[in-house]
């Protein structure tokens, strides 16, 4: 037992007091990379993914790039501004559940978090897998060992998680702004190359495109709307920040939508520009090195790779420092799945919607069991899938954006209730402010939805006193953001839904019904338990008039007379010891060996054809209470 303390402690470090809870509170340099590097790092492949769909159309629809880049950027900048209402509106975190389970009710709220759930277990095998990749393309050798390699970084991730979210966040900082400053070198080098008159090209960029099919019409739209779909992976974590808010130093909400956008005008300006750079030096990607008239098996390096390599030329250390830096982005995008998955499933715990296990804090004041739990549902997955990011990516953003279209239709609903508040009547049917719908919580629990002194910064009136005009006017402009919000994601998960069903996203759609059966049998397990142990009215501690006694046994050892020993002295009204057998032999052998050691308690002996114990003990338990004898 020291030992295994002792090991503990080496590995996750000495448990920490609840008391320092709020040490664990991250300022906004140590948020950033805690709960934005997996939007941050998306960037690394976007781009890439955009260019593998449009190469099955060759050469001609290339351009499309360009299209379906603006409408990604445009997307991010709806996004972000959405989630930043979010921050403020809900600053006890929860993002999309807790912001469906008060405004859309229950069955919403259980279909965000299954979303979710899958969302994040995806969000760490894309990331890890993505990350090898960058790793492979620097140091091809190591390409046949891209399974290995991927669960050897889940499990560090999750070891580095385990001992604490600020911790971590201090490690994961600084590949998290190595990268940030790597990519917009990359552009200053470009840019100062190109105004020099230098003509760059990929080292694919000689290299034919043979187009699959040919796309005209209805063909070549679905074509576009499925490179659109691909690259919509830039928007993957955007929600993390709004889910974390309590893990910010105060002000929370303002610390909190401050992150948010900071994320938002990096991402969108990184993917941008790389997007840019892959069409200006003509970077051709395809998911088999044949179409591209490669020899087969022949290592495919990543489009950043290749970006990279053209724009740092002879420049080999600025090149390895690239791909290094994306290796590690990469990898530890995974930890803003660390930081949501556990803290939703604490959630849904408290609600009674997951095991409660799920609902501590371990030793180092994080939830471990979440952490352990994502941990392996990823390996699952990263193993099933043989850490091959094509075949992954086409199960991603299904989760993200049916997560994305219900918090935002949610916040629709939630500033309706406050223009109707703030004129002193609430719409018909609405839940008060901070509520959970009927069913969601449990007796005590803390409203998940719950409010603080913080949210009077969005305008909002809890108390029903009269907003003035300017109030009204700020509700009105974050109600027209969260509605164009909610129909524009709605359009893309349609899209997304139309163009990656066939190509494997139809096991996300299997899959979220089945996780949401799940959460209401869990619920509905814990409802029948509370029903059974539940105190009738009136009811009070009172002597009971009869005690009888059960003591199972298998055998005559010291531990079974220690048991018989130990009941006598409660002076039961009865005392009968039972074994279950499953043949008349061995019957016969335990009553020889009872008579023989003189034992004065009566012997049970229950026939099990079947080889169960429990039932045919449970069954005596309740046909007989109270009457014992030999037999």
């Amino acid at each position: 037992m020291r030992a295994g303390n002792a090991a503990k402690r080496l590995l996750v470090g000495r448990p920490l007091d609840s008391g320092r809870l709020g040490e664990t509170l991250l300022p906004k340099r140590v948020a950033l990379p805690v709960f934005c590097s997996d939007p941050l790092s998306s960037v690394a492949y976007a781009t890439e993914e955009i260019l593998l769909i449009l190469a099955l159309g060759g050469l001609a629809v290339l351009h499309l790039a360009w299209y379906a880049a603006v409408g990604i950027v445009v997307l991010l900048v709806v996004v972000v501004a959405s989630y930043r209402q979010t921050c403020y509106a809900y600053p006890g975190g929860g993002g999309a559940y807790v912001v469906s389970a008060e405004n859309l009710g229950r069955r919403a709220a259980l279909t965000a978090a299954s979303a979710l759930l899958i969302d994040y277990v995806m969000t760490v095998a894309v990331s890890v897998v993505s990350g090898v990749a960058a790793l492979t393309s620097a140091a091809p050798s190591l390409d046949g060992h891209a399974v290995a390699l991927s669960v050897f970084f889940v499990v560090v991730l999750a070891w580095m998680n385990l001992r604490g979210v600020r911790e971590s966040g201090r490690w994961f900082a600084v590949p998290t702004y190595a990268f940030i400053a790597v990519i917009y070198l990359m552009f200053a080098v470009a840019g100062v190359r190109m105004a020099t008159g230098a003509t760059i090209r990929a080292e694919s960029a000689a290299l034919p495109v043979d187009k699959v099919s040919t796309y005209t019409g209805l063909a070549l739209v679905l074509l576009a709307l499925r490179a659109f779909a691909s690259g919509c992976t830039a928007l993957t974590g955007v929600e993390a920040v709004s889910n974390g808010v309590p893990a910010f130093e105060k002000p929370k909400s303002r610390n909190a939508a401050m992150t948010l956008a900071i994320m938002g005008v990096l991402s969108a300006t990184m993917f941008f520009g790389i997007t840019a750079l892959a069409m200006v030096y003509r970077v051709h990607v395809a998911e088999d090195p044949t179409e591209l008239g490669l020899a087969p098996g022949t290592p495919m390096s990543t489009a950043l790779a290749q970006i990279g390599r053209a724009t740092f030329g002879d420049w080999h250390v600025l090149f390895y420092a690239l791909q290094a830096v994306t290796a590690g982005v990469l990898v530890l995008a995974a930890n803003t799945a660390f930081n949501g998955f556990p803290m939703l499933a604490s959630v849904l715990g408290r609600d009674r919607y997951a095991p409660r296990q799920l609902v501590h804090r371990g030793d180092r004041l994080v939830y471990s069991n979440g952490i352990v739990l994502l941990a392996l549902a990823a390996i699952a997955l990263i193993v099933a899938f043989d850490a091959q990011l094509t075949r992954l990516i086409q199960l991603y953003i299904i989760g993200v954006f049916v997560s994305f279209t219900l918090s935002q239709a949610g916040m629709v609903k939630h500033w309706r209730r406050e223009l109707a508040t703030s004129t002193g009547a609430a719409p018909t049917g609405a839940a008060p402010t901070g509520a959970a719908p009927t069913g969601a919580a449990p007796t005590g629990a803390a409203p998940t939805g719950a409010t603080s002194t913080e949210a009077t910064s969005t305008g909002a009136t809890s108390t029903g006193t009269p907003a003035g005009a300017a109030d009204r006017r700020r509700i009105h402009r974050r109600l027209a953001i969260n509605a164009f919000g909610a129909c524009l994601t709605a359009v893309v998960l349609v899209i997304v839904l139309i163009t990656k069903f066939t190509h494997g996203a139809w096991l996300v759609v299997i899959a979220m019904p089945l996780l949401y059966a799940g959460m209401k049998a869990v619920r509905q397990h814990y409802d029948t338990v509370a029903a059974e142990v539940a105190v009738a009215p009136g009811q009070r501690p009172h002597a009971l008039a009869e005690n009888h006694i059960l003591v199972l046994v298998s055998s005559v050892n010291a531990p079974s007379l220690l048991a018989l020993s130990y009941a006598k002295t409660l002076r039961p009204d009865s005392l009968t010891a039972v074994t279950v057998a499953e043949d008349q032999a061995e019957a016969e052998a335990l009553r020889a060996a009872w008579e023989a050691h003189g034992i004065d308690v009566p012997l049970r002996v229950l026939s099990s054809p079947y080889r169960s114990i429990v039932h045919p003990v449970m069954r005596h338990v309740r046909e007989a209470p109270g009457r014992t004898g030999t037999r």
